[in-house]
């Protein structure tokens, strides 16, 4: 149920009717007040401050005509600025950049105040009346739809202003770097299932071979992207029928129906109730989603950087702009412990193993490509080698250092590949040198 919510959730970050559709609540319920109030005020005789509308119904309902006119062409007007900005996005950075942009809360809310203004004009210009004897004008409520024009009228100066902004490559990147730096929050140090004051040890290989054997298969029921895991409806479900779990895919796997999901032990003769409770703990979806899935995180800055380096954009300083970001990521992983895959419950049994991403893996993800088009740029060559030696200088595990220097030496060999200049090649070298220099430092101290 909880991944559920959590799928639901994003899909609402990510519309454009959300936040609108609760300004537009907000609207009806604000003109049914001030029109409670206009009428308190005239049953009591209330005399309106000068500040006040003081005109007729037919005044009020120019006034508030034309407000609710010129809210539904401004809102227009958004709606098409909104379109030609996610359009550029698209063409530009990368089509799965334009989940960013549609869950910006500042372009949503925009949209949100020429709709709720719009219509709180017409609730209200509904109950003018104009019998003899009998009419009615709520001078309270005019004034409040005028002062609602101004607030959009602010409204739209800011709008055009944050457009021009959002749509700048450097401002691009580096949303999509906090929300990198967000899911890596989130995720390092994560554990499922710890057994506080418990001595948890790996379990042994003579287990994990006969697990190997007797293990059954769980399979899934459904097709899609697999966006989010219930790790505590998991750990539950384990507790409750004695099983040791083990996962068979990740967040950010395409399942087929059919293909294993996971693996329980003992294997017993388990019904479709079962099958269907675990399924029930994996989400499934259209489309990656970052929540728990890091590595998708790292391939949106990775595809702009790629995009940049194409020969159709050759924007080698947003490709530069990417690699810092992915640099000062993996500088906070590496110092991060990787979480192990044996999770225990609160009585330090072992009950789920899940694979978990490693340094090395997250290297590749955000480097490979990056490399393997900008190898004959120079300045993306280099600006990569010094970025692989500041993540060096964080680097504590043996491991991680290994594989900095495999793709130190990959980015050299290229160079002496696509450089066509000695310079260029000797300016590499000196900083693949200090790279090395900075990894022996490292092992010394280590």
């Amino acid at each position: 149920m909880k991944v559920q919510l959590f799928k639901y959730w994003e899909a609402l970050r990510a519309s454009f009717w959300f936040i609108p559709a609760l300004m537009v609540i907000g609207s009806v319920i604000l003109a049914a007040l001030a029109i409670q109030a206009d009428s308190l005020a005239m049953d009591k005789g209330w005399l309106a401050s000068e500040w006040a509308f003081s005109g007729g119904p037919e005044g009020a309902s120019a006034v508030l005509s034309i407000i609710a006119g010129s809210m539904t062409t401004i809102a227009g007007v958004v709606f098409s600025m909104t379109l030609v900005a996610l359009s550029l996005a698209s063409s530009q950075l990368g089509p799965r950049l334009l989940r960013h942009f549609m869950r910006d809360t500042a372009t949503q809310a925009v949209l949100g105040t020429f709709v709720a203004t719009f219509l709180y004009c017409v609730l209200v210009v509904l109950t003018i009346r104009r019998e003899e004897g009998e009419s009615f004008v709520p001078h309270l409520s005019v004034t409040l739809g005028v002062l609602l024009a101004v607030v959009s009228l602010g409204v739209l100066i800011y709008f055009i202003h944050h457009v021009a902004v959002s749509i700048q490559a450097n401002q691009v990147v580096a949303r999509v770097g906090r929300e990198l730096m967000h899911v890596l929050e989130s995720l390092f140090p994560e554990y499922i299932g710890r057994g506080e004051g418990k001595n948890q040890e790996s379990p042994s290989p003579v287990f994990l071979r006969r697990f190997d054997l007797d293990a059954e298969t769980i399979c899934a029921s459904g097709d899609g992207y697999l966006q989010f895991i219930d790790a505590d409806a998991l750990m539950a479900l384990a507790v409750r029928e004695d099983l040791v779990v083990r996962l068979e895919c990740s967040p950010g796997h395409y399942l087929v129906a059919g293909r294993p999901l996971l693996r329980v032990w003992p294997a017993t003769e388990r019904g479709e109730e079962f099958t269907r409770e675990v399924n029930a703990a994996f989400a499934l979806g259209n489309q990656r989603t970052s929540g728990q899935d890091i590595e998708f995180a790292l391939y949106e800055l990775v595809e702009i950087a790629v995009r940049a380096l194409s020969p159709g954009i050759n924007d080698p300083f947003t490709a530069i702009a990417c690699i810092d970001r992915l640099g000062s990521a993996l500088c906070r992983l590496a110092t991060r412990e990787m979480p192990s895959p044996y999770r225990h419950d609160s009585e330090g049994q072992l009950r789920v193993i899940a694979p978990v991403p490693n340094f090395s893996a997250m290297l590749d993800t955000s480097f490979d490509q990056i490399r393997q088009y900008g190898r004959s740029d120079v300045a993306v060559s280099i600006r990569l080698m010094e970025t692989l030696a500041l993540i060096a200088a964080f680097a504590h595990r043996q491991d991680d250092r290994a594989a900095l220097l495999r793709h130190a030496d990959m980015i050299r060999r290229g160079a002496w590949q696509g450089f066509s200049e000695y310079e260029d090649r000797e300016t590499l070298e000196s900083r693949y040198r200090a790279l090395k220099q900075g990894l022996v430092a490292n092992d010394h101290e280590g």
